[in-house]
């Protein structure tokens, strides 16, 4: 028994365990909460234009403070402001319990955001502290592998607190859940050598320098491009299943949960398809998928909800397997100031992410058709600007290789 708990400790270690569940705090946020979208809308006589403006307001929070996380973490260490993130999302978390309206929820929400962005933000920059070069981008593959089970768990656990309790459960629980994370960054090592001696102004001024280092940004740009349908689909999955397809909160949660399978599928594939063609080629083939995918969606001649189900587990299959060296890579572009550089990166993905959300809200006549295309649209344009650029970043892909 003892060695067993050994061997899980090696395997998995104390920080990758705290790691992965800061990093599970936006899908734990948005993706057990998905189930009760159309119940808050029946229950407050709305639109689910309306109640979807709850999704938006969380990730406008999160996005916004992502920028101001990553500096104070620069500045003052990680530990303190990820403490003071993790009360501020405990405190939103109760407070979206005890709404009674959707203005209340959508003010929860943004509040709730504004403190789990700086999980986001700083378990990157704590993962570029102790790690480097490839193993860094284990690191990554490991705490997406974990990561994934929280999309893949929280809308099934979020549909059965709604048939045996209430939606409020859906928020208490994250709070214990918050609390649990808050020990264990009290309890962890500060993991920055050397605490920035520039005042914040200067460093606030970095985003502005981070702007102008070119592989970064065209990195950047290519890598949020796949995000856009992602992101489109969580924001409308649930009136598509359970509005168009008639499913149940239960049931959503099945199939939401299916989807999700698919960035647990990934992380554990990848080394094994990496070795084989190479990180470079990895990217590419995520990249196409994503586009074969989109396009299933438009001409697709399954039955229903399989015309949606089948093509989107593929895309965000892809999507998870594009992540780790695309992470990886955009950092790589930085020799310094990992958490202003991993507050800018995670930004982008989220506020483009967000945007995209009120996508599917719109009354299109078939949603699965416009998600696909535009899935096709924007992979598409991803897949193509990678190809323009694939020959400047062979050199550095190939030592990657190399290390590996």
């Amino acid at each position: 028994m003892l060695s067993l708990l050994k061997k899980l400790q090696l395997r998995f270690p104390p920080i990758l365990l705290l790691l992965s569940l800061l990093s599970a705090f936006p899908p734990l946020a948005t993706d057990m909460y998905l189930p009760a979208l159309p119940s808050l809308q029946e229950q407050w006589h709305t639109s689910f234009g309306t109640v979807n403006l709850t999704l938006v307001a969380f990730f406008l929070g999160y996005c916004f403070f992502l920028l101001i996380y990553g500096p104070l973490s620069d500045y003052f260490g990680r530990r303190p402001p990820l403490l003071v993130g993790i009360a501020i999302f405990v405190a939103a978390s109760l407070f979206c319990a005890f709404s009674d309206g959707v203005v209340l929820m959508i003010i929860g929400r943004f509040l709730q955001g504004t403190g789990a962005s700086s999980a986001s933000a700083i378990v990157f920059a704590i993962s570029k502290d102790r790690f480097a070069g490839t193993m860094r981008q284990k690191i990554f593959v490991q705490i997406g592998a974990i990561v994934a089970a929280a999309p893949l768990l929280a809308p099934v656990l979020g549909g059965w607190l709604l048939k045996y309790m209430s939606w409020r459960w859906i928020f208490l629980i994250q709070s214990m859940l918050a609390i649990v994370a808050f020990v264990g960054v009290w309890r962890m090592q500060e993991s920055l050598p050397e605490k920035s001696s520039l005042g914040l102004n200067v460093v606030f001024h970095r985003y502005v320098s981070l702007l102008y280092t070119r592989g970064f940004v065209r990195l950047l740009f290519i890598f949020t491009l796949t995000c856009i349908p992602l992101f489109a689909f969580i924001g409308g999955s649930a009136d598509i299943y359970m509005h168009v397809f008639g499913f149940s909160a239960q049931r959503y949660g099945y199939f939401f949960g299916l989807n999700a399978s698919a960035l647990l599928l990934a992380p554990a594939l990848f080394n094994k398809i990496v070795k084989r063609i190479g990180a470079k080629n990895i990217i590419t083939l995520s990249m196409s998928g994503m586009v074969i995918s989109s396009f299933l969606m438009i001409f697709s001649w399954l039955p229903e909800p399989w015309r949606l189900t089948f093509p989107m587990f593929c895309f965000t299959f892809c999507f998870g397997l594009s992540r780790p060296v695309g992470n990886n890579l955009i950092l790589e572009e930085v020799e310094e100031h990992a958490g202003a550089a991993s507050s800018l990166m995670v930004f982008f993905y989220f506020m483009t992410g967000s945007l995209s959300m009120r996508f599917l809200a719109n009354e299109w006549q078939d949603k699965v058709q416009m998600l696909g295309l535009l899935g096709g649209l924007s992979a598409g344009l991803a897949l193509l600007l990678w190809f323009f650029i694939g020959k400047r970043m062979t050199r550095k892909v190939a030592e990657q290789q190399v290390a590996q």
